[in-house]
């Protein structure tokens, strides 16, 4: 078959092409910086064309309230016109679960609205909702400290592999659409300060850590249920420690 991994150049773009490839597909990694520009639509089309299945794995470059909704919403509308256009058989898009519940966060509302432009495409859809990735966790660290001391959620997560992200991509691409949503986590759930305290210890970082159970999630309100899966998600293999092992203890700035 033929793919498009759009941001197939970023974190999960990458492994994921890497996968599709060694399954032995035809793959093109689609983003600004090899001429696929979803937002601007320029190449959109012409590396659609002929392609079997598109699958959207793209970021927004910012966080800035208003822009990150912008990314999403005409990111999102321009990739489900395209694929309809080029007669695409299955459009997939990575998404988040807990976006439903997060919406007072500028970039799940963005989520929201990539997720709907997808559903409402007229192209064939499976939106796949991933929990927090293990790689994800020292960007949380940073967001929650303050003067040196890491003021940590104290709400459940069920954080999971990238690796894992992309393989499940990979066979959902595979297989027929759902038109529908599929969760998908990690093996473990615990509170959000021991994911993170784990992974600072590992790190050798030395800054305090205050359980904070008034601290949201990157400043929304978060609860044990906002940001774990359903009883009928998915949960991938990788444990946490065996992760934590394959990672250099100490990386420099």
């Amino acid at each position: 078959m033929k793919i498009v991994v759009i941001g197939g150049t970023g974190l999960i773009g990458r492994q994921l092409v890497s996968d599709l490839v060694d399954r032995g597909h035809e793959v093109l990694a689609a983003s600004p910086g090899t001429g696929v520009n979803s937002v601007t639509g320029e190449g959109l089309a012409p590396s659609l064309a002929g392609a079997n299945v598109v699958i959207d794995v793209s970021n927004a470059p910012s966080l800035a309230d208003d822009e990150v909704v912008t990314f999403f919403q005409t990111s999102a509308t321009n990739v489900a016109l395209a694929a309809r256009k080029a007669g695409v058989a299955h459009a997939v898009l990575l998404s988040i679960v807990g976006t439903d519940r997060l919406q007072g966060s500028s970039y799940f509302r963005g989520k929201q609205a990539q997720e709907a432009a997808f559903a409402h495409s007229g192209v064939p859809f499976t939106i796949v909702r991933a929990t927090q990735f293990f790689e994800f966790l020292g960007t949380i660290a940073d967001g929650c400290t303050r003067d040196g001391v890491a003021h940590l959620p104290t709400f459940a997560l069920q954080p999971i592999a990238a690796s894992d992200v992309a393989a499940t991509l990979a066979d959902v691409a595979q297989s027929e659409a759902v038109n529908g949503i599929v969760e998908i986590a990690g093996p473990e759930r615990a509170p959000l300060v021991e994911f993170v305290g784990t992974w600072l210890g590992h790190r050798d970082d030395s800054r305090a850590i205050v359980p904070d159970a008034e601290t949201g999630y990157f400043g929304v309100p978060a609860d044990d249920r906002t940001l774990v899966p359903g009883a009928g998600a998915r949960l991938l293999p990788t444990r946490f420690e065996a992760w934590l092992t394959a990672q250099p203890a100490r990386q420099q700035a």
